[in-house]
């Protein structure tokens, strides 16, 4: 008795050593499947936005609030750096949403400028939301246009953020380079305070107006935005194509006239392994409540869903591409 009891213990044993070590793969396959499923559901996605004063805090925790409430997802938006540091804070699992510019999310996807040579491809567009004015700020009436810079002490974004970028493009169509100004690098708040300050006698700031910091300075002084005429426009978008042509009207920020500038996409883009539902989630969230975000924040305004799907530099989520596909849309996916 003894040995058969034996015998059967260990037989026992060994079935289990097989299945365990894919004797049963259907069944290993199936558990995995599950704990992945367990694994996303419920889990918080964190939504990497921009600095706590500029739109991409403002709109994102909007629009998180929003998804989180109608949806099983649970997203939380956090302040960061911008840009380039959503996109690393992604790829290096930190996040798993992020707002980004059109322009630094192609420089991350095709490995140019400040991604030169490491190219960031595990990542994909959920959605584009809304054109981001690039805003040249200052409380000086005698900086009237971008050539007034030279020699000033101007902001030109912070480390990370795409604001940069754009600064050195703008500058370069007028034929300047960093070296023609006394840079420094601060964010959207950062820069507001050094205005205020007189540290400093303009700001560039990328982002879609009205923007909470710039809004918070024109209470206190008198503020200027720097235009771009069409000559400078038209260089810089034959050089750099994803700029388009926007205006910024008198009454945003209560200056004399309307302002001519160029504009970037704010997009939302997700890491590849964040679950099918969730980005098809997020993307239901927001279209399917646009009322609701609209009476929230401004920038809800200019939700369209025909906008939202016309990336191309970047491709799709599945998840997102789903939700396109029922509104009878096509887009492109990996």
């Amino acid at each position: 008795m003894k040995k058969k009891a034996l015998g059967l213990v260990m037989a026992l044993v060994a079935v289990a050593a097989l299945t365990a070590c894919g004797g049963n793969s259907n069944a290993s396959d199936n558990a995995q499947e599950t704990t992945k499923a367990q694994a996303s559901a419920g889990k918080e996605i964190k939504f990497t936005t921009g600095g706590d004063q500029g739109t991409y805090y403002g709109f994102g925790s909007v629009l998180a609030g929003q998804v989180s409430g109608s949806t099983d997802s649970k997203i939380t938006a956090i302040t960061s750096g911008g840009s380039q540091a959503n996109i690393e804070a992604m790829e290096i699992g930190d996040a798993q949403l992020g707002f980004v510019q059109s322009d630094v999310m192609a420089y991350a996807y095709d490995g140019t400028k400040t991604f030169e040579g490491a190219a960031v491809k595990d990542f994909s567009t959920v959605a584009a939301l809304y054109m981001e004015q690039v805003q040249i700020v200052t409380c000086n009436p005698d900086i009237k246009t971008v050539a007034d810079l030279k020699g000033k002490n101007v902001s030109i974004g912070a480390p990370g953020s795409g604001v940069y970028f754009n600064a050195m493009d703008i500058l370069g169509a007028y034929g300047l380079t960093e070296k023609d100004i006394n840079p420094t690098f601060e964010s959207f708040g950062d820069s507001v305070e050094s205005l205020q300050d007189g540290k400093i006698d303009a700001a560039f700031i990328t982002a879609g107006a009205p923007t909470t910091a710039v809004t918070s300075l024109g209470t206190s002084k008198k503020i200027y935005l720097v235009g771009i005429d069409d000559e400078h426009i038209n260089k810089l978008v034959e050089e750099c194509p994803y700029y388009s042509k926007d205006v910024i009207a008198k009454d945003v920020y209560g200056t004399d006239a309307d302002t001519t500038t160029v504009a970037v996409g704010a997009v939302v883009v997700a890491r590849d392994d964040v679950s099918e539902d969730d980005v098809y989630n997020f993307v239901q969230g927001v279209f399917e409540n646009t009322d609701k975000i609209k009476s929230a924040h401004a920038k809800g305004a200019e939700l369209d869903l025909e906008f939202a799907g016309s990336v191309t530099a970047v491709p799709y989520h599945k998840g997102a591409a789903k939700y396109f596909q029922e509104k009878g849309m096509e887009v492109p996916v990996k």
